[in-house]
């Protein structure tokens, strides 16, 4: 007979029913939702063992413990002990096949707060601790941030269990290997590392496990909490660790040789190392031919810039380089800004800020009236706008052309860095005409070049340049020639499928 000893001896189980069920409900508070059920059970030698059930109501179904009890075929039970009894049930009449023995309260409240359903007899300092679990939440929907036209429609949910089960049934191989961890003092948040064991970089992967090690929080409660304790740099406006609620591109992640974070609660997972034109590819460039992939990709790149440098490029021409216009567009946009009493930055930054406001509003409101507040907004605020005379027709088309473009990226928090620089740029615009928008572009180059994720550098395969990886950088090229992982991830096995 198999009993678990804790290192803690301080919060041993005690042998008395009464007194383990007292320590219990004082130390959870006396909760409403701790629920014990008593019962009685009679031994071979005739003597009856008290006993009880505790579980936590809507994270257990009881119904399902006292089934097991009481259900089964107690004529042949040899037991004369507490202890034998709780044998006999483990082997003989549980059919459960998640069952463990608990020695310690630290082990009880552990199983316990994770759904599971605890066994406790009188006159035995051990309990059984049976896999009980009732799931309530949301069930796989099709994702609602990264939607496609052609692909999977299935995302992930908050629960881990499921998101990994998710990637199994992507990935059917032996290879694909699973750590959990717990994170959050308070919390203890179920976290899972994800590789294919014979593709990922030892020391990428050492690199995951050490940076997680070292999170020191009292609460998991979103990805995110563990995104900004583990990337390389903080105060960057560019995300170095990419995120995705699709299992086809985890999957996708995992083929290449990268790591992928998932945590318990969120359907968002991580994926490291994160290199910079991976937040211009969508999983549908996978799912389409490939020229009208690398069209709609190199339209991505092209959109990144528009919302980036579009309206600081207006304002430096119209303050400080009007000879760079032809003349009847000259003409035009004078007598345009006629009657608008402020200077073409202030004239940006008004409309900018209250689009931005309308932005999140419609993301605050009802799904049902958000949309049309937005569009509608829009449109109304613009040309009152432009009738009171307080900014100029082109100064909305600019805003409007700038706002599209954002919307084009993918990847959501590439946009945010993508808002975060147009303010940066437009100040520089202000100041100091082309030459303070050619400066910050530079100056953001150079930002992005000394940037790294996981140590592969954040610019790769551009730089450094790698000749091999630019199948799938700016363009991406047909399945048959895309012989290689990526190179810049430093993968054990390189080549990915046999030249055709």
């Amino acid at each position: 007979m198999y009993i678990p000893t804790p290192t803690n001896h301080d919060h041993l189980l005690h042998e008395n029913l009464e007194l383990n069920l007292k320590q219990l409900h004082e130390e959870l508070g006396y909760s409403p939702d701790l629920i014990s059920r008593h019962f009685q059970a009679a031994l071979a030698n005739g003597r009856i063992v008290q006993g009880a059930t505790v579980y936590m109501d809507g994270l257990s179904s009881s119904s399902m413990m006292l089934q097991f009890l009481f259900a089964g075929n107690h004529e042949n039970d040899p037991s004369t002990t507490s202890a034998e009894l709780l044998d006999y049930y483990q082997e003989r009449v549980i059919p459960e096949g998640s069952v463990h023995k608990l020695a310690s309260f630290d082990e009880l409240y552990d199983m316990l707060l994770t759904g599971n359903s605890i066994l406790l007899l009188d006159g035995c300092n051990y309990a059984l601790a049976v896999g009980t679990k009732e799931l309530k939440a949301r069930s796989v929907e099709e994702p609602n941030v990264q939607s496609v036209v052609r692909g999977p429609r299935e995302g992930f949910t908050e629960v881990l269990g499921w998101n990994t089960a998710m990637i199994r049934r992507k990935i059917n191989s032996r290879h694909l290997w699973f750590e959990t961890l717990k994170l959050g003092s308070v919390t203890q948040t179920k976290v899972a590392i994800i590789y294919i064991d014979n593709l990922v970089s030892e020391s990428v992967l050492e690199l995951v496990r050490e940076r997680l090690r070292k999170i020191n929080i009292d609460g998991i409660l979103e990805s995110n909490y563990i995104e900004e304790q583990i990337q390389d740099k903080i105060y960057t406006p560019f995300p170095t660790i990419f995120n995705s609620e699709r299992p086809d591109v985890v999957a996708a992640g995992l083929l290449e040789g990268r790591v992928a974070i998932m945590v318990d609660g969120t359907p968002f997972a991580l994926l490291v190392p994160a290199l910079f034109t991976q937040f211009f590819q969508s999983s549908e460039d996978y799912y389409e031919r490939a020229d009208f992939s690398t069209l709609i990709r190199l339209l991505r790149f092209f959109s990144f810039i528009l919302a980036t440098i579009t309206p600081s490029f207006y304002i430096a021409i119209t303050t400080f380089h009007q000879e760079m216009l032809p003349t009847t567009l000259l003409y035009n946009l004078a007598a345009q800004r006629e009657g608008v009493p402020f200077p073409a930055f202030v004239e940006a930054l008004i409309m900018e800020i209250t689009f931005e406001i309308l932005r999140e509003a419609s993301v605050r409101m009802p799904k049902t009236i958000g949309q049309s507040i937005s569009i509608v907004g829009t449109l109304v605020v613009g040309q009152a706008a432009v009738e009171a005379g307080l900014v100029s027709a082109a100064m909305v088309i600019v805003v409007s052309i700038t706002a599209i473009s954002n919307f084009v990226l993918p990847a959501f928090n590439l946009g945010i860095a993508a808002r975060i620089i147009r303010f940066l740029l437009m100040i520089l615009a202000a100041s100091f005409g082309l030459y303070g928008v050619f400066i910050g572009v530079i100056a953001i180059i150079f930002h992005l070049c000394s940037l790294t994720s996981f140590g592969v550098s954040y610019m790769a395969p551009l730089a450094p340049f790698n000749l091999t990886d630019q199948k799938d950088t700016l363009f991406r090229v047909p399945f048959p020639s895309m012989i290689t992982r990526p190179k810049s991830l430093n993968p054990k096995r390189l080549v990915r499928q046999k030249k055709p």
